[in-house]
């Protein structure tokens, strides 16, 4: 007797009319993501009559290099005794996979959808085609336009279904499944596109749905993933035997984290930098190609020219000719007569400073923010204060990033403790260079009592400006000048930097701890 399939060639048309409706339900957001990426471009006005400027584009960078500047740090802290030696073990391993899977390159192209179109969105897979065949942990940028979800929720874990829709190469498709063979000519969906500069042809290539979806089995929520394409079922995990009642996914979640600028309600989509200042830098871009125009055509003069007129024209239009003829008798000025030009008041370059000022001032890219601090201030210190008071709007938008960051991290751990069966190893970059090697499998990561291990993870900022590093330094200077590294002020400098929080203040503890407790082995100049 044949196993009867749960998933068929029926669930996947429900699937597609499914997935429809979910498209009719974002068209708005596409639409406002595909003209914000216009924006961004500095295309917005395709007539070519309005010379765009770049104050909201440098907003958006300043923003971003303040994000790349406080990249996240992940650390993991046990919440029972016994999970100590699983916590240090994941705080080791954590840095390494996030490298292996360039991170930090993605954590960029997040920050830039975050800020131009208010929402980025963040994949975390098991990807079985990593490290030839044996599978990994993979940590991906997932396009907005591509990402589809039950209209009317603001968490992406309230929806039904999630479906993520990807064009890929016929070829490609025929060599990894050969049953699609004679379904690649036809396009029941099609995702919707950036306006691109190149011209794109997606005539050969084909949308392969992976589709995401929630049941219950054993008093539990649990994920299923189904796979299909032009109509064609190519995997579904509930007609696998070996997840077919887990579900795919242990944890239970949708691989996907959004990180919203400013939320909105009724959609897991927020809304950006650009959706807020695009009017007024439209304004600035109005006003200011108003007055080069004023400007231009001032400086290049322009006459009345009488059609009976004795003036050769010629040689009046030509400024190199130091001799204009002109024919008969009479006054030449009578024939022609400069076109006098209105002069635009003053006020007007005031009202463009304003609208510039409003949008520097709105969007919270405040000129110390980019290291111009005013006269007299010098001292990186000094700059230091001043960015950090002026950058709340930034570090506000950060955390928020952080606490994403947290749950990618999370989410990590759970595929680590699913598919590491075998034990995995790490090469870990210890102080001054020294290198280890530990292994980490899924039984790493269970107690003693067969239980799970429960960690906090925690993010701190892994501060990369100039200006920090200086800063420290700096303050460091100024302890030594003023004693607080001597033996005898062990002490005093133990308590002054208890109430102080900069990077490093313990390891300068632990050195002050250590130099009282030899004080007597170098301290021998009365000797």
């Amino acid at each position: 007797m044949s196993e009867i399939k749960k998933v068929t060639a029926e669930t996947v048309r429900e699937a597609y009319e499914t997935l429809r409706k979910y498209k009719e339900g974002k068209v708005s957001v596409e639409n406002r993501i595909i003209e914000n990426e216009q924006w961004w471009k500095m295309r917005q006005n395709g007539d070519g009559d309005t010379a765009p400027s770049g104050w909201l584009f440098n907003s958006i960078v300043n923003k971003h290099a303040d994000a790349m500047d406080n990249l996240p740090e992940v650390c993991c802290l046990p919440r029972e005794r016994g999970d100590t030696d699983s916590a240090r073990l994941m705080s080791q391993v954590l840095p390494v996979v996030l490298e292996e899977n360039s991170f930090e390159n993605t954590y960029s192209e997040c920050w830039y959808d975050k800020l131009k179109s208010g929402t980025a969105c963040y994949g975390v897979f098991w990807n079985t085609a990593l490290d030839r065949g044996a599978g990994n942990v993979d940590i991906r940028r997932v396009d907005i336009l591509n990402l589809f979800w039950e209209p009317g929720i603001s968490d992406i874990q309230s929806s039904k279904n999630i479906f993520h829709v990807e064009l890929c190469d016929n070829e490609l498709l025929r060599m990894k499944y050969p049953a699609l063979s004679e379904s690649l000519g036809a396009q029941p969906f099609d995702t919707s596109k950036y306006i691109y500069d190149d011209a794109v042809d997606t005539s050969d290539k084909s949308a392969v749905v992976d589709w995401y979806y929630k049941k219950y089995s054993d008093r539990r929520e649990v994920l299923h993933f189904c796979k299909f394409c032009n109509g064609v079922l190519l995997y579904a995990s509930e007609n696998d035997p070996v997840y077919e009642k887990r579900g795919f996914y242990d944890h239970g979640k949708y691989p996907f984290f959004f990180d919203k600028l400013y939320s909105v309600q009724g959609s897991p989509c927020g809304f950006g930098v650009i959706d807020m200042m695009k009017g007024t830098q439209a304004q600035i871009d109005a006003l200011g190609t108003a007055i080069m125009n004023n400007a231009r055509m001032a400086a290049n003069r322009r006459f009345f020219v009488r059609a009976d007129g004795s003036i050769n024209e010629k040689e009046f239009a030509d400024w190199r000719q130091p001799f204009v003829h002109y024919q008969g008798s009479g006054d030449p000025n009578s024939s022609i007569m400069p076109i006098e030009m209105p002069l635009l008041s003053g006020v007007y370059v005031s009202i463009l400073n304003n609208k510039i000022e409003e949008l520097k001032e709105t969007s919270g890219n405040r000129d110390f923010s980019q290291g111009i601090a005013g006269k007299g201030v010098t001292a990186a210190a000094a700059i230091e204060a001043l960015q950090e008071a002026g950058s709340k709007t930034s570090r506000d938008m950060i955390y928020a990033s952080y606490r994403v960051f947290e749950g990618i991290c999370s989410l990590v751990i759970k595929l680590i403790k699913q598919f590491y069966t075998v034990p995995r190893c790490f090469r870990i970059a210890g102080e001054n260079g020294a290198l280890s090697f530990i292994y980490c499998g899924s039984d790493d990561l269970l107690r003693k009592n067969g239980g799970e291990p429960v960690f906090d993870i925690k993010v701190k900022a892994g501060k990369k400006s100039a200006f920090s590093r200086a800063s420290i330094n700096e303050l460091a200077c100024q302890l030594y000048n003023m004693g607080i590294f001597s033996p005898e002020f062990s002490q005093q400098a133990q308590l002054c930097l208890s109430m102080m929080d900069f990077e490093g203040k313990d390891d300068i503890l632990n050195k002050i701890r250590s130099a009282k407790a030899t004080e007597g082995q170098y301290d021998n100049s009365n000797l």
